[in-house]
Order: C-alpha cells, then structure tokens, then sequence
C-alpha cells in the first residue's frame, strides 16, 4: 500500500477522485452552520451533525453514497473527537473496519483543519493497522485490495517528516506482523536469519547469522541448552545499523526468537499452543524496527541481537534439575522448561556487554503474568535505569504503543535462590513477571537496561487472532528521540540507577 501526503482543503477534498472519501470530523463542527458552508464536503459534515445523525465523539461513522458535489463514490464522515492522536486512531480505525470486504483501491482521508503531526501520524499508521490482511499460507489470496491512501491536510509541507516517520513505522509494524503471523513450520529459526539477511542487504546495514558451532565457540551454555531438544538448529542473529560515528555507543535491542513454545518437558496443556508461534514476537519487533530504522537513517548507532530457536520437548531436551552454565559464568538451576525466554535472553544480555552500549533494550513476549497484570492494553516495562524508564513511556505515548512502568525492587529476587546454583530459572507465583525480569537483571548489571514484556501486546487471540507489531512503533519512536537529542538521554541515565 502506498501513502500519500497531500495540501487538500474540504473543497478540494470534494473533487478528489477516488473510490472513498473519509472525511474525519472533530468537535469543532459542532457549532458550525450548514448553509455557511462553501463546499459540499463542509456542507454535508455540518449538516449531519446539527441533525444528531453524526456524533464527533472518536469512533462514530455515517456512510453516505454518491453524495452530491463530491467525486469520491462513498463517504464515511469519521468523528474523531478533541482531534488528538488517539481519538484520530480510533476514527480511522472504525472506518477502516467498517470498509473491510469493500473493492475500494484508493482512499482519501481528510484531517480536520488544524491537525497537528500527532494526528498524521495516527492516520497513516492507523490505516495501515485497520487495512492489514494476512494471505502469505493462503491458497486463494483475498482482501487486500486498498492500494493508495491520501492523507489531506492543511500544509503538507509542515507534516512531511511526521508523514515520513509514520510511513516508516507502519512499514516496520507490517513487517513484524507478517512474521509473527507466520505459521511456525514457516517461520524457524534458520527463515528469521534469512529474514534479517535480506533486510541487510535492502536496506545496507551490517548483518551476521550464527548457528550451532559458533554459539557453542562463543560458550552460550543457556541459550544452547534450550535448543537441545528440537530438529531445527538455533540461529544468533546480529545487526548493525550504523548513523553515527563508529566510536559513539550504540543503543542494543535483544529481541526473544523463541519460534515455537511447547514448553519443553514442563509441557503446555493443549489448548491454544497454536498461539506459541507468536513467542518470538520480540525477535520479529527487532526485525521491524530495522527495517523502519533503515528506511529513516538517524544518525544513531543500533545493534540489533536474536537468539532464536524452538522449544521443544525430545529425548535430548533440557530438564527440570538441569544446572545449565551461562555465557556470564552464572550457573541456572532449572525449575520449569517453560521459563525458557529469560534462558536464551541471559546470554544475549551477556553478549551485548561487547558492544560497550549507551542502553540495551530487551523485549520478550515472557510471562503469562505480565497478562494478568496488565492485559492487552499497555506492556510491562521494567529498568534499572531512570531515565531510560522515562524515555522509552514517552516514547510509547507518543507513538500509541503504551508502556507502564513495574517495579524491580530487591526483595523480588528473593525468590530465585538455589541450593544447586547461582540463581533458579523461576520463583514462585506470585509476582511472577517481576521475578522474571529481576532473573533477567542479573546479567544486565554492566549498562542502562530495560526490559519490555509484551506477552499481553504482541499478539490477539480469538477471532481476530494476529501479531499485532507491538512495539515497534515505541522502539522507532525512542530511537529517533535518541538521534534526535545526540544520545542525551541515555547519557543521563547512567547516572540515574536504580
């Protein structure tokens, strides 16, 4: 699908030919008079929310077809509320639903007068949420038949670099999508290091896939150990995308690509295990996010790393009672095969220590209790760091990819101690998210760190089952306010841990 930033006012709007018109309509027309209208756009707005039949609150639509005085074959009139970024979301989405089955292959959306970059942004990437259809396993491909968007607004030029961000994150989004949706004999191990090669070679940055006998060399007793009881071999991906100069520290995202999770011998009772090909849905967010990150070029520094592999429950797999060894030196008591995501991140967050990073990032769809605390509305972010915690929940606010803050307090870790070993693979229940990421924390005491747990964001089950492409928008967004800032915030978090 291609987006287009244009100079539209309601006038031009109504000649505009296309297959729809979504013209989204703020409070402010509330007061407005239909017979001062001078178009018909205007006119038919004004005119329907003076009736009642159009309510400006985010999300209500009124369809109209082959309105008079204007080219486009329907309309949907879209209320988007105050106009902020949000409500703008919740407009397009509605109607971008409401659309769904429709033959429509170009599209124009007309902003309410004074939009600012927020609602751009909302748009585009809204649209190109609401408009997703997955066909890659599908005999019959159907449904995505949208090829163009306009997004009008008062002065292009103004928005362009919103536009542009927005059309880059909506990319990098669809990118992760696509992946996580895959089904998980497609997407192994070995096709997200194909994956990532291809991106590199598109997009010109730096890019090495491991297998087996180099992650055994480097001495990745944990992540090795997690891939023993599987057919598909293990595959450590890194990427370099390099903005800056070389001596500047760059910031590192680890991102779990556990590709199918069984549970291992600590099996997984049957019912929506399909749902575990969406486990590596932090390796996909990596993936999408260089992918949007390649497109932009800030000058910024970002190493990507993947440990990817299945888990999965065979005559060599790993057990409960295994002491594993990690890349750290720490030895791992395993209480549960299913507590494998924070098995293969601990030696990723040993490896990251070689890049001398400004703040690494880690993002796992880890615990089911991060679900229970805060559903599928915000993910978990823990850190160690102040700062850090503070840039990437602006960051989330800012892209609509909400995060909330959890604590990490000491005492958390009281849980994880073992009589056989350094530290045990899990506590008991009770705040079970935070006991994972205090798991976590141990080898990622050597530089600012955040740990995002997007367990409850990644994916949506039921009929609307998908990959949601979270967070790739918060991960774009933190990265750019990065460049834009010349690293300032995560300089200032090394002083700030906590």
């Amino acid at each position: 699908m291609d987006f287009e930033l244009k100079t539209m006012t309601a006038a031009q709007a109504a000649a505009e030919k296309c297959d729809v018109l979504v013209v989204l309509v703020g409070e402010s027309m509330k007061g407005a008079k239909a017979g001062k209208a001078q178009d018909a756009v205007a006119r038919l707005a004004a005119t329907a929310v003076a009736a009642g039949d159009l309510d400006t609150k985010a999300g209500k639509l009124l369809h109209a077809y082959r309105a008079e005085g204007i080219a486009a074959t329907r309309v949907v009139l879209a209320g988007v509320g105050d106009g902020s970024g949000k409500r703008v979301q919740s407009g397009v989405q509605a109607a971008m639903s409401a659309l769904r089955g429709s033959k429509a292959k170009r599209l124009a959306i007309l902003l309410p007068e004074g939009s600012g970059d927020a609602a751009v942004r909302a748009a585009v990437c809204g649209t190109a949420d609401s408009s997703y259809v997955y066909v890659a396993t599908k005999s019959k491909p159907e449904g995505r038949e949208l090829e163009r968007v306009i997004i009008g607004v008062a002065d292009a030029a103004a928005h362009k670099p919103a536009f542009e961000r927005a059309r880059a994150a909506a990319a990098g989004i669809e990118f992760a999508r696509e992946l996580a949706n895959l089904p998980p004999n497609h997407a192994t191990p070995t096709r997200l290091g194909e994956e990532a090669r291809k991106l590199s070679k598109a997009f010109k940055f730096g890019c090495e896939v491991l297998g087996p006998k180099e992650v055994e060399k480097i001495g990745m007793g944990s992540f090795m150990s997690v891939a023993k009881g599987s057919d598909e071999p293990l595959r450590f991906i890194v990427m370099r995308y390099e903005g800056a100069a070389k001596t500047d520290a760059p910031v590192v995202l680890v991102g779990k690509g556990i590709t199918f999770d069984t549970g291992g011998i600590s099996i997984k009772p049957a019912p929506e295990m399909d749902e575990m090909k969406f486990d590596m849905g932090g390796a996909a967010s990596v993936l999408g996010t260089f992918r949007a990150l390649a497109e932009l070029r800030p000058r910024l520094n970002v190493v990507g790393l993947i440990p990817a592999c299945e888990n999965m429950p065979d005559g060599g797999a790993y057990k409960p009672g295994d002491i594993l060894q990690s890349l750290s030196g720490q030895t791992i008591e395993v209480l549960n095969t299913d507590a494998e995501g924070r098995l293969i991140l601990c030696d990723a967050l040993t490896y990251a220590e070689r890049f001398k990073p400004r703040a690494v990032v880690d993002i796992a769809t880890l615990t089911g209790a991060c679900v229970i605390a805060l559903g599928a509305v915000r993910s978990g972010l823990f850190s160690s760091d102040d700062a850090l915690a503070d840039a990437l929940l602006a960051a989330g606010d800012a892209a609509l990819d909400p995060a909330w803050r959890m604590p990490l307090d000491d005492e958390y870790g009281e849980g994880l101690k073992s009589n056989f070993a350094d530290v045990a693979n899990v506590g008991g229940r009770a705040g079970g998210a935070i006991t994972a990421a205090k798991f976590l924390h141990r080898f990622a005491d050597k530089y600012p760190w955040a740990h995002l747990d997007i367990a409850g964001t990644a994916w949506k089950g039921g009929a609307g089952k998908s990959g949601t492409g979270r967070p790739v928008g918060l991960l774009l967004e933190y990265l750019l306010s990065q460049a834009e800032q010349g690293g300032a915030v995560a300089k200032k978090a090394k002083g700030t841990k906590r």
